[in-house]
């Protein structure tokens, strides 16, 4: 299946929801697997709940045969149009049985059954998340109708010794002519979404896992040949993240076997398939030499998050994918969970807001912005976003913030023992978690359906006399094209108050001592909240552990901000303090200097100093908000006069630590030695990049020398690549060579060859399009591959602002070209990275006039997805 143009589907939405006529309560699967040709015999057990013909969805299918309950159907009791199988006559129990055909080997869109790899080594695998399974078989394609599937696999025993699909496995055997068979049987009823198959030749690690509730499970892992080994730490991650499971929420594993596969061509990240996940083999496999320590906790989490989609989407489902967000956004916030009690707290919440703000902001300030349960789509695959998953995962850290550990562990019981087995809503999970703490938690519903980041405004006002602090709270949300009313929510504020030499205050509040810290809750467009007892004026700390996703509007003064990233005891905080007078820093910039600027600068010389500070935590603290985030601050955006502000900023900050001290610090950084994967050896190395990176701005010739001799004597690859890059984006003479070097040592590592088209796309300002245009005609790259399709072009138009915005318009132009080109094999990952013109209209007019060209002609031209459709037109009409 091949992508093919399509007409613009009516919109559906969620006012329109009705349950569905016709269950499917069995399905009995066969599949005769071939490369180019799978034929696939369905018995379905139908159940019908309402007057009304039976509708199956079915696209790209060759409909063989059809029979209702045995019996073949004549022409005239069925019909097959516009990708919907109608049968007549069919009876409450009936069994319909289909035979059709599909051709994986002609299907580049990754969706359904296709072929990962090449036609003589690769493997069959299958896709079906979000509508993926009506590639497959005729079946009403929509998840709330939960079936138990039995699946029977046939093929070639030399091309395909390994067969594999969800549940457990009941029986395999030998057949005539070199073939062989394999069935399995899930007990447990799933929307069809969650099948899923595996066939060809594969390698495995396995081990033996016993559940809390004394199950015997056994854990496989396949992959290729080539990467098995690499296979080892993602075990280690899968066997943390169920016993973790089992404690944090008292879920346990439900089969008996589960199982794991690794490809190297998957349009997501990873699938949740019961029983059997596919992996993109990006967060699946890992080593030192070709994996990042960021790459680490990437697979880490993933895994994690997959598993827990066993409970928390799959055990319970959504009822229809309005409610996406009702197993994303909560499995995000347990992987979150998770991955800070596995690492470090605080800078896990600094790499979750981090990206909350590089990613989601961005999009709810845009033409794409949406809520996190839309009201309507046209393709659902281009819902998979941002505001669902990160926002959708802060809407529930703040329901759990709100209840307590123990009151959010009470609610999330509640909520599996009602809809286990059952497709529920986003209205079933507030209800569960309200219900077992007597709270009602309706009001919160309020943030799924709204779009936008409300704004927080905070004003403070100290009455020496009374000894008394007045903080007046109030919110407002931006009208949008299509909610130009927008209401109140309730928001959450984590507060506490510094006094002038940055110790923490005892709180006390409307008459009530709070110990140091008290949460509040806005739940009104403004409110007042009256301190008694502040000796002298404090300092507020708001927003602590960023507790709502909302913009943050209060007039510090430069020293106070100065005064809590130098004295807060948390981390998060720190970070969030040094960010927010960063981003004043970045103001001063353009003005051509300020208080903010020098108090930045100097809170951070002194820190720098600090030997008892954690070295990962120091090195987010002298990392300031990126170009993307400082572009949301400013009305009209110059990204090329951004990306020189922030650079000279950082260099001003490298300045007040001083050259010799940067040095200093990196040499006893460098220290060699075995490479160590814990916190601590993690620690180093990512201040150590740190440090490098101000160097360059600084001493580059220094920094070059000190850069090359890491990339050639480094351990790992976490050293390896941030040589790499401070030698490629600073121009060095010798980056040519290193890249060469790079290359001859990791050709044969998809992965890390990614890494090699990354680090290049990533060149700052107009060389960037001269390289992205050259790395396209290398041999390696391939528009086919969804990695490596994203590590070229979608680095350069997401992450590389100042090289994609050139005011002559070429990388939008070079862009919208390739867009067409993707789409016609691809229309997911095509929608996926068109979204890099979201904002456009804000940029300054010389630039949004050419985006504004480049996204007319390609919206214009004939035959477009509908998945990429629909996204041009979303960005073209706000």
């Amino acid at each position: 299946m091949s992508a093919r143009p399509e007409s613009p589907a009516s919109p559906i939405r969620l006012v329109d929801y009705a349950p569905p006529a016709w269950r499917v309560t069995d399905a009995a699967l066969e599949f005769d697997l071939g490369i180019d040709s799978t034929e696939v015999i369905s018995h379905l057990t139908l159940r019908r709940d309402a007057e009304a013909p039976l509708r199956l969805d079915g696209e790209g299918l060759e409909l063989l045969s059809i029979a209702l309950d045995g019996a073949p159907l004549a022409a005239g009791q069925w019909r097959h149009v516009d990708n919907v199988l109608e049968v007549d006559d069919v009876r409450d129990g009936s069994v319909l049985t289909t035979r059709a055909r599909v051709q994986p080997a002609a299907n580049t869109a990754l969706e359904g059954l296709y072929l990962s790899g090449s036609r003589e080594a690769g493997f069959l695998l299958t896709q079906c998340e979000a509508e993926g399974f009506r590639h497959i078989t005729f079946f009403p394609d929509r998840p709330d109708v939960l079936a138990r599937y039995t699946v029977t696999l046939r093929a070639d025993r030399a091309r395909f010794p390994v067969l594999l699909a969800g549940g457990n496995p009941d029986g395999a055997g030998e057949l005539p002519d070199g073939r062989h068979w394999a069935r399995f049987v899930d007990p447990h009823p799933k929307p069809c979404y969650l099948f899923a198959l595996v066939a060809g030749r594969l390698e495995k690690i396995e081990r033996d896992y016993v559940t809390a509730e004394g199950r015997a499970v056994k854990l496989v892992i396949w992959s290729e040949a080539n990467a098995i080994d690499s296979c080892h730490y993602a075990m280690d991650a899968l066997e943390r993240s169920m016993r973790w499971d089992e404690q944090a929420y008292g879920r346990s594993y439900d089969l008996d076997v589960f199982h794991v596969v690794a490809t190297h061509d998957f349009n997501m990240g990873a699938m949740e398939n019961k029983g059997l996940n596919i992996f993109n083999a990006k967060y699946l496999l890992a080593d030192p030499d070709t994996t990042t320590d960021d790459e680490y906790k990437a697979v880490e989490a993933v895994v994690a998050h997959e598993y827990f989609h066993n409970w928390s989407g799959n055990r319970v489902t959504c009822r229809d994918w309005f409610q996406l967000s009702l197993k994303e956004g909560l499995t995000v916030f347990r992987e979150q969970q998770f991955s800070a009690d596995m690492n470090s707290a605080p800078l896990k919440r600094i790499e979750d807001v981090a990206l909350l703000r590089r990613a989601q902001f961005p999009e709810d300030a845009g033409p794409l912005a949406h809520p996190v349960r839309p009201a309507e789509y046209r393709e659902i695959n281009n819902f998979y976003t941002a505001t669902v998953y990160e926002k959708g995962a802060e809407l529930v850290r703040m329901l759990a913030g709100r209840l307590g550990a123990e009151g959010f562990r009470r609610g999330m019981d509640r909520y599996f023992a009602v809809n286990d087995g059952r497709a529920a809503t986003i209205e079933d999970f507030l209800a569960a978690l309200g219900e077992a703490n007597d709270i009602d938690l309706m009001p919160y519903l309020a943030w799924y359906g709204q779009s936008g980041t409300p704004r927080l405004r905070a004003r403070g006002y100290y009455d020496a006399t009374a000894q008394r602090y007045t903080l007046t709270l109030s919110q407002h949300t931006l009208p949008s094209a299509t909610q130009p009313d927008k209401h109140a929510v309730p928001i959450p504020v984590k507060l506490a108050l510094f006094d002038p030499d940055g110790a923490m205050l005892p709180l006390h509040l409307d008459g009530q001592a709070h110990g140091s810290e008290a949460v509040v809750v806005l739940d009104a467009t403004e409110r007042s909240l009256v301190f008694d007892r502040v000796p002298r004026p404090p300092v507020p700390s708001l927003l602590r552990g960023f507790s709502a996703p909302v913009l943050l509007e209060c007039d510090y003064a430069p020293a106070e901000l100065a005064l809590l990233l130098t004295h807060d005891p948390d981390g998060f905080n720190r970070w969030e303090a040094g960010q927010q007078l960063a981003a004043r820093a970045f103001d001063d910039c353009r003005a051509g200097g300020g208080d903010a600027l020098e108090a930045w600068t100097g809170a951070l010389a002194r820190l720098f100093d600090d030997r008892n500070l954690d070295a990962a935590l120091l090195a987010d603290l002298l990392t300031p908000p990126g170009e993307i985030e400082l572009a949301e601050r400013q009305e009209t955006v110059d990204p090329t006069h951004i990306h020189e502000l922030r650079q000279t900023m950082q260099r001003m900050l490298g300045q007040a630590i001083g050259t010799e001290n940067l040095e200093r610090r990196y040499r006893e950084l460098a220290v060699s030695g075995p490479l160590a994967l814990d916190a601590a050896g993690k620690a180093v190395r990512r201040l150590k990049r740190r440090v490098l990176e101000l160097m360059a701005l600084l001493a580059p010739e220094t920094a070059h020398a000190l850069a090359t001799m890491q990339f050639h004597s480094a351990e790992g690859m976490t050293d390896r690549l941030a040589a790499l890059a401070v030698l490629v984006r600073g121009g060095a003479a010798n980056a040519p060579e290193a890249l060469g070097n790079f290359r001859k040592r990791h050709a044969d590592n998809p992965l890390a060859m990614d890494k090699w088209f990354a680090v290049q796309a990533q060149i700052p300002g107009e060389p960037a399009l001269a390289r992205v245009q050259l790395l396209e005609q290398d041999p390696a790259f391939t528009l086919k591959n969804p990695n490596r399709a994203r590590a070229l072009l979608g680095t350069f138009a997401s992450g590389n602002p100042s090289g994609f915005h050139r005011p002559d318009g070429a990388g939008y132009r070079l862009l919208a070209e390739r867009l067409a080109t993707l789409d016609a094999l691809n229309p997911q990952i095509a929608a996926r990275l068109a979204t890099a013109f979201n904002g456009w209209q804000r940029l300054e007019p010389v630039r949004r006039e050419a985006a504004r060209h480049a996204l007319s002609d390609l919206a214009g031209r004939p035959g477009l997805s509908r998945n990429l459709s629909e996204i041009v037109a979303s960005v073209l009409s706000r």
